[in-house]
């Protein structure tokens, strides 16, 4: 009865906040607007509002929503694959990757536009999931690969992949505002052929991972205990980890990096309703999107008509929460 009763508030809660989180971000901003504004607005689809509306404000509440949630759920999956609430998306590399395509598009000067993406957007996009199934091929070369193989691979490749990066960054220092301000988050070139791409992306993975629910929480018992019950073990965790590459390098493509999401919220949202990922896993994608859509919003007024990169606000209220959470009374 109790998990019931917070799982019953949680979802209240993120009802309400959600709500208030996107009106806030129509209402806000240079140009302030009323409730009945905004709603008039979008409903006449005319107007300087209402270009203001549909083509800025919108979209890009909705992609900080949906890029939330994905860093969420990736990092959902992945701290249940590796038995670690330690675990985020960017664990095994994926970051670095995209920084390192990043950086190397502003290099090379590139200019291309495919699917809404940018050519820094897709470099970086493809250098990350090559760096990460760069990770996977070297550690199954291993007879029996583990968990522990996979994630200090990904660590070594991680820090190649930032070594080359800042190596970059020194033979074009002109480049490096622009790459930084990258680096830390911003939706401020966020549209809708972004919004469309993340959202079948985020479809797509919520519904596999969703369907393999179940598999997870088997996972979690050990492999030799998910055998023996009827888990197909090796297809489950290559499935689950290509979902959490997908999802982190997805993110990192439309909005750089941007971290502590996929850290803090799955690990908040389970200790609020419990391990079991067939509600875990909707529930931190949810709670990601409100805490991405939130700090976006923050990261928007904070200095206006100047904004912060959203990195910025994400580790300012991430690090001191992650603190809580580590070092809060058990309950005895």
């Amino acid at each position: 009865m109790k998990s019931a009763s917070r799982l019953r508030t949680l979802q209240l809660g993120l009802l309400l906040l959600t709500s208030l989180g996107f009106l806030l971000s129509l209402m806000l901003g240079p140009v302030k607007t009323s409730p009945a504004e905004v709603i008039g607005a979008i409903f006449s689809g005319s107007g300087q509002l209402a270009d203001i509306i549909l083509s800025l404000r919108l979209p890009r509440a909705l992609l900080a929503y949906l890029v939330g949630a994905c860093l969420s759920l990736s990092g959902t999956i992945l701290q249940g694959y590796f038995r670690n609430p330690l675990a985020d998306p960017f664990i095994l590399g994926a970051s670095s990757g995209a920084s390192l395509g990043a950086v190397l598009s502003l290099q090379l000067g590139l200019a291309v536009n495919l699917a809404g993406l940018s050519a820094q957007s897709l470099l970086a996009l493809l250098t990350s999931l090559l760096l990460v199934s760069g990770v996977y091929l070297i550690s199954e070369r291993r007879r029996f690969q583990t968990g522990e193989s996979l994630l200090l691979t990904g660590i070594a490749a991680g820090a190649l992949a930032s070594a080359l990066t800042s190596f970059l960054l020194f033979r074009r220092p002109d480049a490096y505002e622009q790459a930084v301000f990258w680096l830390l988050g911003s939706f401020s070139l966020a549209d809708w052929q972004q919004v469309w791409l993340i959202s079948v992306s985020l479809a797509l993975a919520a519904f596999f991972a969703q369907y393999l629910a179940r598999d997870m929480n088997l996972l979690s018992l050990g492999d030799e205990t998910a055998r023996s019950l009827g888990c197909p073990v090796q297809s489950v965790r290559r499935v689950f980890l290509v979902l959490a590459t997908l999802l982190a390098s997805f993110s990192v493509s439309v909005a750089g990096i941007i971290g502590f999401v996929g850290l803090i919220v799955p690990h908040a949202v389970r200790l609020l309703i419990g391990p079991d990922h067939r509600r875990l896993f909707l529930h931190s994608a949810l709670a990601g999107g409100l805490f991405l859509l939130i700090s976006d919003l923050i990261a928007r007024l904070v200095f206006s008509p100047s904004e912060l990169p959203v990195g910025v606000v994400t580790a300012a209220f991430g690090a001191p929460f992650f603190i809580y959470l580590l070092n809060r009374p058990r309950p005895s």
